[in-house]
């Protein structure tokens, strides 16, 4: 991508290459929720969080019921406003302020999502975010540049199942990608 015509890669999922030096973002999947010439917002979704789980968090937050009717995974989501929640999902259901990303995701930071699927109820496919990753502007596009990211079409099954032990792998996989053979190492021909 050159600054003359800059490619949006929202909706796609962003790949970690093995040279990546960041220990936060090392072998991460990050769905891309923003990207564009003011900078771009991701969510990481293969990093679950140790703390809180999800019942401890909707107690925190005062929402019921406790214990809920349906469970999330807490991932960190990026280190960017790591106390602020966010729950990327399926478009089957939106609230106010829900962001829609692409024509089958969005992403919502509201306690109204959390209430719906506490109940049993809310989006089919739901996965709570602490934090994002965030990217000022030219910042992701330079990376990208620097062999940092690779980025695939994003696949469901990544996004919002609960193997994220397999994820990066998977996502290599889903570009034909056998993470042995990547060099640690960049360069240019």
């Amino acid at each position: 991508m050159n600054e003359a015509s800059p490619t949006s890669l929202c909706g796609y999922l962003l790949i970690a290459m093995p040279a990546m030096t960041d220990p936060r973002f090392a072998q991460s999947v990050i769905y891309l929720c923003a990207h564009g010439a003011e900078g771009a917002l991701g969510i990481v979704v293969n990093n679950p969080a140790g703390t809180p789980k999800f019942a401890e968090l909707l107690q925190q937050l005062e929402v019921g019921p406790v214990p809920p009717l349906r469970v999330l995974t807490v991932r960190t989501g990026g280190p960017v406003e790591s106390e602020r929640g966010f729950v990327l999902h399926s478009t089957d259901w939106l609230g106010e302020g829900s962001l829609r990303v692409d024509e089958g995701t969005a992403l919502t930071a509201s306690l109204d999502i959390l209430k719906a699927i506490a109940s049993g109820e809310g989006p089919e496919q739901a996965m709570l975010a602490l934090g994002y990753a965030g990217w000022g502007p030219g910042q992701l596009d330079s990376e990208i540049q620097a062999n940092a990211w690779l980025h695939a079409p994003v696949d469901a099954a990544i996004l919002f199942d609960d193997d994220d032990a397999t994820k990066w792998r998977r996502a290599l996989a889903s570009l034909k990608i056998n993470p042995l053979l990547l060099s640690s190492e960049a360069g240019r021909a």
